[in-house]
């Protein structure tokens, strides 16, 4: 697949991209050829493969979830400009 140089253009706008006008052919070429890869993976035969999240099957070793730091609860709302019940940061309504 092939692009032009309008379609480079329009995708940069779209994502809020500044493309120079010098730079739109060599990233024209660039995407196209992406493209091509992409498309070349399109061919490749995947029936019967399933679907791995990583290439070794193993577990993700865990933790026990213990507190290690001591209650600061006073020490952190030292920095808040305002607290409720001296245990909750007061935030300015996002919601009306």
């Amino acid at each position: 697949m092939a692009l032009d140089q309008d379609t480079v253009r329009r995708v940069a706008t779209l994502a809020r991209i500044k493309v120079e006008e010098k730079d739109l052919a060599p990233l024209a070429t660039e995407i196209s050829a992406i493209l091509g890869w992409i498309e070349q993976l399109n061919e490749v035969n995947t029936d019967g493969v399933a679907p791995l999240a990583r290439v070794v099957n193993m577990k993700l070793p865990m933790r026990d979830d213990v507190v290690t730091e001591p209650d600061r609860h006073e020490k952190i709302l030292k920095n808040a400009p305002q607290s409720a019940e001296g245990r909750f940061f007061t935030v300015p309504k996002v919601v009306e």
